[in-house]
């Protein structure tokens, strides 16, 4: 039986019903899987709770697992990273960000496996195909072609990571999907960059904040709020995401899996 793929927002996400993710994919229902999640960005499969070894089975059949730098991975499963609670006033994924923008090759999918939920602790994605997209022909043909300097600040803080280890990385403030051929603002937190290359950071500061503000503006927005078994994969080439912080001293424990990716041009 094919999936039943439905839009969540007018904008971004599909929810996937009809298939189980822990049974071996025929290759029709798979090539459905992979063009809903081109068109959508991110998908959303209720009641799947995965087993840690099936989540990996999973994700290898879209590519290669990598762990992100200054993460470490769930004993015994080198392709997990276990994310849990953490006090909040250290949350370095409570802004909008994409995932590892500064490594020199950032992933290209993360797939996150709901262990345990609170109440509250969504999680927010944002379409940046469609935040560059609506900008102006003018302001889009400035864009292109500018680099940013992206820096792992404020992960790095949240670890205790010492300043002078802090990994950072420079790619294009627009980049080109490689399977989609769309352009996309790559953006980041303005505690995770250092500007645009060859500009200053007072010149290049007020055009980031207009455009990481006009990026998530509500109607780009997707929210989804966990379920324990909830399986959310998103395309890290195209897509911003922000975990909110809103549940206290409750337990939350994700699993996820991220992709190796490509060298964003």
């Amino acid at each position: 039986m094919a999936p039943t793929i439905t839009p969540l927002t007018g904008s971004i996400g599909a929810s996937v019903e009809g298939i189980r993710l822990e049974e071996q994919l025929d290759g029709a229902t798979f090539d459905a899987l992979r063009r809903a999640f081109l068109e959508h960005c991110m998908l959303v499969f209720r009641g799947q709770h995965l087993a840690p070894p099936a989540h990996i089975a999973f994700a290898r059949r879209w590519g290669e697992p990598v762990v992100t730098a200054m993460l470490k991975p769930l004993d015994g499963y080198p392709e997990i990273v276990q994310v849990t609670k953490i006090p909040k006033e250290a949350a370095s994924t409570e802004a909008w960000h994409y995932d590892a923008p500064f490594v020199k090759v950032p992933a290209k999918i993360s797939i996150l496996s709901a262990v345990t939920v609170p109440h509250g602790g969504d999680t927010m994605w944002s379409n940046q195909y469609l935040a560059y997209e609506r900008l102006s022909v003018g302001l889009r043909k400035m864009l292109d072609g500018l680099r940013m300097h992206f820096r792992g600040a404020r992960l790095g803080r949240m670890l205790g990571v010492a300043d002078s280890d802090i990994p950072s990385a420079t790619h294009p403030l627009v980049r080109t999907h490689p399977e989609t051929g769309r352009k996309a603002l790559y953006l980041a937190h303005a505690d995770n960059h250092l500007g645009i290359e060859g500009w200053t950071l007072e010149e290049s500061r007020p055009l980031l904040d207009y455009l990481y503000q006009h990026s998530t503006a509500p109607d780009n927005v997707y929210r989804h709020m966990w379920q324990t078994g909830d399986i959310v994969m998103w395309d890290n080439r195209c897509t911003m995401h922000y975990a909110v912080h809103d549940y206290g001293t409750q337990e939350r424990v994700l699993n996820r899996v991220t992709l190796h990716g490509e060298v964003p041009a």
